[in-house]
């Protein structure tokens, strides 16, 4: 027969619901009667009724996380990030991807019926915008992530842009470069990533003295290398003159690196290079990528926490929070001086 919470009771010394709140990993039991209770589930094999442990509670253990596109490798290590951080708080995370960021896709997902397998949800939007923020006001717990949706009803975390896009900017101009191309702009957009770091790389140069000229600026409507790779071949074909490269992402600029040295042109020595996100294959390209580091693992951690804490009814009324995280500057060998 299966063993029950009255075995390891028994074994352990103590009373059934000591047993429980060892389980549901209750913060007031005393350390020594916790490992006493633990080595009692060791030793047995208990293996808690989670179905049953739902049906009394009224939760399941686990999360939604809604991002756009796995293969994107922001949106992968952020991912994992968040399955750690769900972890190390004893929470399962249910994964869906919204087709690349589609607005009508996103929508769904808000009110999809797998959401009843969840406590609450983490929701990274592409394609939904400013105009929808009442569809945000949803029946169960929301943390937003992302630059799409600002103001909302949701809790909201998200990374310091402009200030991380202006440092990357600085440490170009810093190493001696002044005609800085930028790759990954988005023509007319007025809320989002692209326009956040626009902005950042906008300010540095005005801060620096340096006039912004229009032409340093190479579109990209998604972010893969091969848009990188495409608006540098672009701009080398115009014949602007340029002696480094802000990515707006990494895979941009790793996309653009390839296409420079195709071309004959040395990276650092003839145009410097940074990116932006700090993915783990950017110590592994040749040469390692520059770039910021915007806080992705504090990201994660805050979203799990913040919507652990909605869970559980922590943060009393629910007046929306909007958490911002550090970043700092990576120098590698693709800005050397």
């Amino acid at each position: 027969m299966a063993t029950t919470l009255h075995d390891v009771a028994t074994l352990a010394g103590v009373s059934i619901k000591t047993v429980s709140n060892v389980v549901n990993d209750y913060e007031h039991v005393r350390p020594a009667t916790r490992d006493k209770v633990l080595k009692a589930i060791a030793e047995l094999g208990y293996k808690p009724n989670l179905s049953a442990r739902s049906l009394r509670s009224g939760r399941t253990g686990v999360i939604g996380l809604a991002l756009p596109e796995l293969s994107l490798s922001y949106f992968a290590e952020l991912a994992d990030a968040v399955i750690r951080a769900a972890e190390r708080r004893h929470l399962v995370v249910l994964i869906e991807q919204t087709a690349g960021g589609d607005r009508t896709r996103e929508i769904e997902m808000l009110s999809s019926p797998r959401l009843q397998l969840t406590d609450g949800l983490i929701f990274s939007p592409l394609g939904m915008g400013p105009e929808d923020l009442a569809l945000l006001d949803v029946p169960y717990p929301l943390v937003l992530l992302g630059e799409r949706i600002f103001d909302g009803p949701a809790d909201h975390v998200t990374m310091r842009n402009v200030e991380a896009a202006k440092a990357a900017t600085k440490h170009l101009i810093d190493a001696g470069r002044s005609r800085i191309a930028v790759l990954g702009a988005h023509e007319g957009e007025l809320v989002g990533s692209a326009s956040l770091r626009l902005r950042g790389y906008r300010e540095a140069l005005a801060d620096a003295g340096i006039a912004f000229d229009e032409g340093l600026i190479g579109y990209a409507g998604l972010w893969h290398r091969r848009n990188g790779a495409e608006a540098m071949r672009a701009m080398l074909a115009s014949d602007v003159r340029f002696d480094a490269v802000f990515g707006l992402n990494d895979t941009l600029a790793l996309g653009a690196m390839r296409v420079l040295q195709e071309a004959g042109l040395r990276v650092p020595a003839d145009v410097a290079v940074i990116g932006f996100d700090d993915l783990d294959e950017a110590k592994y390209s040749l040469p390692t990528l520059s770039t910021i580091d915007p806080g992705r693992d504090e990201i994660a951690d805050t979203a799990v926490r913040v919507l652990a804490e909605r869970i559980d009814n922590r943060l009393g009324p629910h007046t929306p929070r909007r958490y911002l995280t550090d970043f700092r500057v990576i120098p590698r060998e693709s800005t050397a001086v």
